[in-house]
């Protein structure tokens, strides 16, 4: 089973264009992992399952809208940011990082392959302006930790199924993390994806209320 095709068995609908994105995406991070790390070592031959088809959980819990406006915390080498903007065209994706090299790898990838909806900045996401529909993001903090950094920037108009606010990638018991978010809800990737990597694997959704900012 050839890389892309991981992809394509759970996503059939991929255009031409988007197939080429994805397929580029392996040549392109194996290039520049080895001059920066990006991607772990031992994890860049499973590029396309752990961390492409990873980043597409979020798609499996919330197809986004044409004008949407998507914000990628904490991205490293643009996880689950690129992967989204390639399923997503018509939807706008705003990537942040506190590491600056981290960004360059992100915007030479998005410009290598065509991804003229996405937009990559080196900065920490509580400088963020702007309002969202939802943040995203891989695990880079506990969640207290990460609703202070986003608080304030979620849109106060509704326009997907799920409320606006928080989409996150993350593994394990979430049990003591979320025991104060009664409003956060589960979705197990083992229910859309196959693979062993999946297992503990989930998206978490918690809604943010809009708050005008001061």
């Amino acid at each position: 089973m050839t890389a892309v095709t991981t992809i394509l068995k759970y996503f059939p609908e991929l255009s031409e264009t988007q197939i080429a994105q994805f397929t580029a995406l392996d040549k392109l991070y194996k290039h520049w992992n080895a001059q920066i790390n990006v991607v772990s070592r031992k994890d860049i031959d499973e590029l396309y399952v752990r961390h492409i088809l990873h980043s597409l959980g979020i798609a499996k819990v919330q197809k986004f809208k044409p004008g949407a406006r998507i914000l990628d915390v904490g991205t490293g080498g643009g996880f689950p940011g690129i992967p989204l903007a390639i399923l997503f065209p018509e939807t706008e994706f705003f990537l942040v990082d506190a590491i600056g090299k981290k960004i360059k790898v992100v915007n030479e990838i998005a410009e290598e392959i065509g991804l003229i909806n996405l937009k990559a900045e080196h900065m920490r996401a509580e400088k963020v302006k702007g309002e969202f529909d939802f943040i995203v993001s891989r695990a880079v903090t506990a969640m207290p930790d990460f609703i202070k950094w986003v608080k304030n920037k979620c849109a106060k108009k509704n326009n997907h199924s799920l409320k606006n606010g928080i989409l996150y990638l993350k593994g394990g018991d979430l049990t003591e993390e979320l025991k104060d978010f009664p409003n956060s809800n589960l979705y197990e990737l083992p229910n859309y994806f196959k693979e062993d990597f999946f297992e503990t694997k989930k998206v978490v959704h918690l809604p943010l209320k809009y708050k005008p900012r001061k």
